[in-house]
């Protein structure tokens, strides 16, 4: 399954500006606003966190929210998604990968997962 989700970049730098490291909070974990060094990483995180959840096919919302899903760096500096435990049982994931790519004012993420047999 895929997820696809595009994001211009000074929407998400007027909310971090209007209300500082609460409009973070409201979609990055602690460790997750570590990662974060631009308004572009962040409008990144965004698009990764609907990505995935809209390759999960629910969207962000009760089913899914934001914090149900962590990004993380390897020792590439490349992004990494994970969903919570109880979020991989309900929806059978058995793998996942992401892409952020940022251009032109906007930032663009792509999430594939992979779902257990059975």
């Amino acid at each position: 399954m895929i997820g696809i989700d595009i994001v211009v970049i000074d929407r998400i730098e007027k909310l971090i500006q209007k209300f500082g490291d609460k409009a973070l909070d409201r979609f990055l974990s602690f460790e997750e606003k570590q990662l974060v060094k631009s308004s572009s990483t962040a409008a990144g995180f965004w698009a990764a966190k609907e990505a995935a959840s809209k390759a999960i096919g629910t969207g962000i919302g009760a089913k899914c929210g934001f914090h149900d899903i962590k990004i993380s760096k390897d020792k590439n500096n490349a992004p990494k998604i994970k969903f919570k435990k109880a979020i991989r049982k309900k929806f059978k994931i058995k793998d996942s990968s992401l892409s952020i790519t940022h251009d032109g004012g906007f930032a663009i993420a792509v999430v594939a997962v992979e779902v257990k047999n059975g």
